[in-house]
């Protein structure tokens, strides 16, 4: 597998596993650090499209979250989810890993290198 994309943040301990595992897998991702160059609403309902996860997955409902005053239950639809991320790039759940037409979030780790072999 050659044409992996992973949506990386730096600062996370399980997005640098990902890439350690696909580095021991002999594949070079094209690494995309979302948080410094986001993705718009187009490229995130078409991330959200290849996801095997539901789209609900793909926020993180962390403190950030919460301080807004957001509600799980509002952010299920791949429009509704699209439209947090562009908004609040950093509500992403990391990492993501795409190949071709199918894409998975990296959690928990080991689904990483599962994803890398198939």
């Amino acid at each position: 597998m050659s044409d992996v994309t992973i949506l990386h943040n730096s600062s996370c301990s399980t997005s640098r596993h990902a890439l350690e595992e696909a580095a021991a897998a002999g594949i070079e991702p094209e690494v995309v650090q979302y948080l410094k160059k986001p993705l718009d609403r187009a490229a995130l309902l078409d991330l959200i499209g290849k996801l095997e996860d539901p789209a609900a997955d793909l926020v993180r409902k962390d403190g950030f979250f919460k301080a807004r005053g957001l509600a799980a239950e509002d952010y299920v639809t791949p429009e509704a989810v699209a439209d947090l991320l562009v908004e609040h790039p950093r509500l992403m759940q990391r990492p993501v890993l795409v190949h071709g037409q199918r894409a998975i979030i990296g959690r928990p780790k080991d689904r990483v290198a599962a994803f890398l072999q198939s």
